[in-house]
């Protein structure tokens, strides 16, 4: 009962959110934070909680039962310079984003039970914002009357199980329930402009917005071609997270007042990976991972995010797209020690890792809301877990009538957008130069009950 209330306090403070674009497009690529120092690189390794997300059949190799909660504190900014020399900033709203991208995940081997059908499952609960977007650009920039102004606060709901068929393979899989959380900012898509050229007055302020729920799955499997002491050695992973598509229904709103009803398909593409996790050295002491994984996003499906009157089915407002499909290279390695022996009751880790990514936005259909572009990523990462009569913080006896062990992982990722210039792009008021920057720290915390 005690472990069920903490659970619950820290869904309520570490409930996701969305607050930008940290990937490529509208894609958030961290989603736990030992993974992100390793560069995300982590669906073959996929040993605490976040394997929910990075490969539920990872969940498998989990005792008892875990927690990991977390968060982002993001910070960043994106420049524009005009054809005519003027630059102009853009924002995350803030210094900091806020409220910062966190995850959730809960996790329960079926073992303990000693029910022998159910010894090899493994049950989990996450929530995390894998899409989402938040941007403000100053209103007198040169393209206002495109866009000024962008949020999706989308959210995923993952109910997951995980099966281990024997000691070399695992699987698992779940839904993924998008929807949006009326505590995070509106609770809604937001799109806003200072007018449309002909389509409205120049100045007036702009408005879409909408709102659905919508499922889709995800599929993982494991498998482990070497293992010593019972541990792995060599595995390979492969990740399916299925396309969803959202019918978002809002308002078409002038100086806020409501114009008409609206629909936009807002379609996620289907994500492909696969991965590889080699540890050359791991026994009683020490542990050394080296991991590459690929991701393949098919975004060619995303195609357009027309405006569409609710009522008649007209596009009030096109929005191509035309996207084009990426691959995702991620690198990471992690060194552990085990037993230190100036901290016998703790494990240490550090972390490294890079990502490379090709923007899928065309020159074509750029638009200043997305400003993507292709990008090398960097991160480094800290790990310890303390056990037995170790004091976590110095303050909590990480062994005690709740938990087993506690843990803390930090982050720092870096990702450096290339610089780009949009030229004889169809809405000429876009043409100019892009860059962006955007780095975090993150903070993690783990705990066996």
């Amino acid at each position: 009962m005690k472990a069920l209330k903490i659970s619950a306090i820290s869904l309520l403070l570490f409930f996701p959110s969305v607050t930008l674009v940290y990937g490529e497009a509208f894609r958030n690529l961290h989603q736990g934070t030992a993974a992100a120092g390793q560069g995300d690189a982590f669906a073959a390794q996929a040993d605490d909680p976040s394997a929910l997300y990075y490969n539920p059949a990872g969940m498998t190799q989990l005792e008892s039962v875990q927690l990991y909660t977390g968060l982002l504190l993001v910070g960043g900014n994106y420049h524009y310079t005009s054809p005519a020399g003027q630059k102009f900033d853009g924002t995350l709203d803030g210094t900091i984003a806020s409220p910062p991208p966190s995850y959730f995940y809960l996790t329960a081997n079926l073992n303990q039970l000693n029910i022998d059908v159910l010894k090899d499952f493994t049950l989990g609960i996450g929530l995390n914002s894998p899409f989402g977007l938040l941007i403000r650009w100053p209103n007198d920039i040169p393209f206002s009357e495109i866009d000024v102004f962008g949020t999706l606060p989308l959210v995923d709901i993952k109910p997951t199980v995980a099966y281990k068929v024997n000691d070399y393979f695992s699987i698992g899989g779940g839904l993924d329930i998008y929807t949006f959380a009326n505590f995070l900012g509106e609770g809604q898509l937001e799109v806003q402009a200072s007018g449309r050229g002909t389509n409205f007055p120049s100045g007036a302020l702009v408005e879409v917005n909408g709102t659905d729920t919508a499922v889709g799955f995800n599929l993982g499997g494991l498998l482990t071609l070497w293992r010593t002491g019972g541990k792995p050695r060599l595995n390979f992973a492969f990740v399916y997270r299925s396309p969803t598509t959202l019918r978002l229904k809002g308002e078409l709103q002038l100086n806020g007042t409501k114009l008409n009803d609206t629909v936009i398909d807002l379609k996620l593409p289907q994500i492909f990976n696969w991965g590889v996790a080699l540890w050359p050295l791991r026994n009683e002491t020490s542990e050394w991972k080296v991991e590459v994984d690929l991701d393949y996003v098919d975004w060619g499906s995303f195609n357009n995010t027309d405006v569409h009157n609710a009522d008649t089915g007209e596009v009030q407002l096109p929005q191509p797209r035309n996207w084009k499909s990426v691959f995702v290279i991620k690198v990471g390695t992690e060194y552990k020690w085990l037993h230190l022996s100036s901290m016998p009751n703790w494990e240490m880790a550090l972390r490294a890792g890079y990502i490379r990514s090709e923007t899928p936005v065309p020159n074509s259909t750029f638009e200043p809301l997305v400003p993507d572009a292709d990008f090398n990523g960097f991160s480094i990462g800290i790990g310890m877990i303390c056990k037995g009569h170790a004091r976590f913080l110095g303050i909590v006896p990480c062994q005690n009538s709740i938990t087993k062990s506690i843990g803390l992982d930090l982050t720092y990722v870096n990702q450096l957008y290339e610089s780009r210039t949009i030229k004889n792009n169809p809405q000429a008021l876009v043409n100019g130069k892009y860059d962006t920057t955007l780095h975090a720290g993150g903070i993690g915390v783990r705990m066996t009950f």
